[in-house]
């Protein structure tokens, strides 16, 4: 079965590039365009992994990050924060708030590849099916 892979990010260019690159590397993908939508989302097809911008309307990405924290069936899913600030703040706010990983744009599609492939592979083997 395909992994499936949340892509939540308001720039639409952006969530059309990261879908085709990661079904081009066999996932099945998701799409949310605010933090709402990405809420609804998680609890409507419960991915494996979630790409979140930082930077996100209704809800950004650091309060969508937390609340799926908060919640037993959700707290296990990797979360890679993305977003355009650079910096050691921006680093830290998303890690605090739970994300297992935090890439900046722009970032190379071939590295964010074998990053969700990495912890994924580390999901399953701490919580084997």
């Amino acid at each position: 079965m395909r992994k499936k892979i949340l892509v939540v990010d308001d720039d639409a260019d952006l969530v059309e590039l990261l879908s085709f690159t990661l079904k081009q590397a066999g996932f099945a993908i998701g799409t949310a365009f605010d933090g709402v939508e990405a809420l609804r989302k998680v609890r409507s097809i419960t991915p494996d992994l979630i790409l979140l911008d930082l930077m996100l309307p209704k809800l950004d990405g650091l309060a969508v990050c937390e609340i799926l924290r908060r919640n037993v069936t959700t707290a296990t899913i990797p979360v890679i924060m993305l977003t355009g600030l650079t910096g050691e703040l921006g680093r830290l706010a998303g890690l605090d708030s739970g994300a297992t990983d935090y890439m900046t744009k722009p970032f190379s599609p071939r590295q964010l590849v074998s990053k969700v492939e990495t912890l994924l592979r580390e999901r399953d083997s701490a919580f084997p099916a």
